[in-house]
C-alpha cells in the first residue's frame, strides 16, 4: 500500500489512536513481513472506538489476523495489559 495512503489511514479521529498508529507507522511497520503489514491494512478499515478499546486492552478483536496486528500494536507501543 502506498507510503501517503498509509500515513493517512493511520490518521484517525482520535487524538489517542493518532498517538499510536502514527508512531507505529513510522517506527514499526517498515521491519513487518508482508502478512502482517496486510494485516495492519485490514485493521485500518476498522472503527476508531474498536480500535481504541483493543489497544487498551478492553477487548480483543474476534478476528484472529486483527488480533495478531493488535497484539504487535500493543507490543510496540508500550501499551501494557493491566
Amino acid at each position: 500500500m502506498e507510503r501517503n495512503r498509509l500515513f493517512w489511514g493511520s490518521r484517525r479521529g482520535m487524538l489517542e489512536l493518532d498517538l499510536i498508529l502514527l508512531p507505529f507507522l513510522e517506527n514499526v511497520y517498515p521491519g513487518l513481513e508482508q502478512a502482517d503489514k496486510e494485516r495492519y491494512w485490514k485493521l485500518l478499515e476498522s472503527e476508531d472506538q474498536e480500535m481504541f478499546a483493543w489497544f487498551l486492552h478492553r477487548q480483543d478483536p474476534e478476528d484472529t489476523e486483527l488480533k495478531r496486528i493488535v497484539d504487535i500494536v500493543r507490543a510496540n507501543t508500550g501499551i501494557n495489559a493491566r
